[in-house]
């Protein structure tokens, strides 16, 4: 065989076609595992902000309950305990789709309106209990849509 022969393309191609299939796996496996990842953490970052605004609706609405039911227990009813609540909710509900962020907003404006009649005006109690209640069975919808 003569050393000076060029090789075609295409005898290159036929002798290197196992190799050209192993790589163009390799990249796309490398790029699925990557989206993959990405989805994963964002699923595992709002999955972890939803379980943590269910937490702090919790104690928001039981600090609601202390207030109307038991208003001489006053560290447990304090309302001014509710902004560090309201104010968590609604950052932790910025990492999540819509309508949390608005629907938490929401909240925060309802609790800003009625917090300081809580134990004098049922009508305030009603209204914050209301959008605990509707926060929640949004974001309870969200986490069932998490895959």
């Amino acid at each position: 065989m003569n050393k000076n022969k060029k090789v075609s393309f295409i005898s290159q191609l036929q002798r290197n076609t196992v190799a050209l299939i192993s790589l163009v796996v390799a990249i796309s496996s490398f790029v699925y595992n990557s989206w993959r990842n990405d989805e994963s953490e964002l699923n595992r970052n709002q999955r972890f902000a939803s379980f943590e605004i269910l937490l702090k609706l919790n104690e928001l609405q039981q600090l609601v309950f202390h207030r109307i039911y038991d208003p001489h227990l006053k560290e447990k009813g304090n309302p001014r305990m509710g902004w560090a609540h309201i104010i968590t909710i609604t950052d932790l509900s910025q990492v999540l789709p819509t309508p949390l962020p608005e629907e938490s907003q929401n909240l925060l404006n309802v609790w800003n309106a009625n917090w300081s009649n809580l134990a004098i005006d049922e009508q305030s109690s009603k209204a914050v209990l209301d959008e605990i209640d509707n926060l929640r069975k949004i974001n309870v919808t969200l986490l069932k849509q998490l895959k």
